[in-house]
């Protein structure tokens, strides 16, 4: 059985958030339309959160994981054939996947050899991987890496150009996984990791940056247009300021001091890809610092940004914001899994709270960003 058909064929006029601040970017709401969505699982009475998702070369297969939980819990494992539009059934998964203990990533790598595999994460301590060679018909169960584990490991996995097959990935600790039976301590900790093999093995984690004052975590990596420089995002957990961004010039051996990042782009769990125009489109969670949440569209929802690379790097806002669904609970949303389809189609996948009083569960939205053109000219 497969799940999940789009459900409507008209588009509707989404709405325009009123009054936001006044440097704020044009404001987009998907939220309404109905025709964009597709519903990846959905369990009565079951969380369902946290997904991430891959795109493999041919354009339109997606393999997507999350947990049947909070972050902690057995890993969900389903894959759709035809870019999104349906997905399969649940598949089979090693066993001790059920002993995740929290969010689940998925990357595809590349070995010195050319051979090609998927690997998957599940942090906390140790941090453990799962390794696919078959394009995830196939998986080993979960061993661990090292006598180290972290938070949301990895918040991203990126191909370096030192050597083929080598890569960096980030995640950060609060002091109470990085090494067995740890504490809290105040001080937020984010690290780097180097392979060099392809994604099978990998090194001491060697910290990047801590502060006990603004807790920077849950890092995002895009990489400029001509390759040569990368820039992370990273949530602002302590919500004393905006989302902070990073860069590197040398293929992350070194990284600037983090600044702030424009109000439009602040939120958690960054991830980001290029369109066919060379724009970004960034989803997170929208979630402000304490001062600046009254005013600001869509708070609490699942969120977009649309912008350039320079807008990056000069820290300019922005095109537009954008509304993909309105989350009914809190801030309980949006671990999201950005891909792009060869005709420049946007599928973004998360989670959320999507109807009042029920179990959250895993949505995709579609859209390319010349509709958010047409939409933004309708204003």
């Amino acid at each position: 059985m497969r799940t999940a058909a789009l459900l409507l064929l008209t588009f509707t006029v989404p709405a325009i958030a009123a009054d936001p601040p006044a440097d704020y970017p044009t404001t987009i709401d998907l939220n309404d339309d109905a025709s964009r969505q597709v519903v990846v699982d959905r369990e009565p009475g079951q969380y369902l959160g946290h997904p991430t998702t891959v795109l493999l070369e041919d354009g339109r297969t997606i393999l997507c994981v999350y947990p049947k939980g909070h972050g902690r819990g057995a890993i969900v494992y389903k894959r759709s054939t035809d870019g999104g539009l349906t997905w399969s059934d649940r598949l089979p998964t090693p066993e001790n996947w059920a002993t995740s203990k929290e969010v689940p990533t998925i990357h595809r790598v590349v070995g010195p050899d050319g051979t090609k595999r998927l690997i998957m994460w599940s942090g906390l301590h140790p941090a453990r991987l799962a390794v696919s060679e078959d394009d995830g018909e196939r998986w080993s169960p979960l061993k661990p890496v090292g006598d180290w584990g972290g938070i949301v490991v990895m918040g991203f996995v990126e191909a370096l150009k030192t050597g083929p097959g080598h890569y960096m990935a980030m995640f950060h600790d609060d002091g109470r996984f990085f090494t067995k039976d740890g504490e809290r301590t105040g001080v937020f900790t984010l690290y780097k990791t180097f392979s060099t093999d392809g994604g099978l093995t990998w090194s001491f984690p060697e910290e990047v940056y801590k502060s006990s004052d603004v807790h920077l975590c849950e890092p995002g990596c895009i990489r400029s247009p001509d390759g040569k420089r990368m820039a992370v995002l990273l949530r602002e957990n302590a919500r004393r300021k905006n989302s902070h961004i990073i860069f590197s010039d040398d293929e992350g051996k070194t990284w600037t001091e983090p600044r702030e990042v424009p109000l439009a782009l602040t939120g958690d769990r960054h991830t980001g890809k290029y369109g066919p125009d060379g724009r970004l489109f960034i989803s997170f969670r929208c979630i402000s610092p304490q001062h600046a949440r009254e005013g600001r569209p869509f708070e609490g929802d699942w969120a977009g940004w649309v912008g350039t690379w320079d807008d990056l790097v000069s820290g300019e806002s922005g095109q537009y914001a954008v509304r993909l669904k309105d989350n009914k609970k809190g801030y309980d949303t949006t671990y999201p899994g950005v891909e792009v389809l060869p005709d420049g189609t946007f599928v973004v996948t998360t989670y959320g709270h999507w109807e009042q009083g029920e179990q959250p569960y895993i949505l995709s939205v579609r859209f390319k960003l010349k509709e958010l053109d047409a939409l933004a000219k309708e204003r």
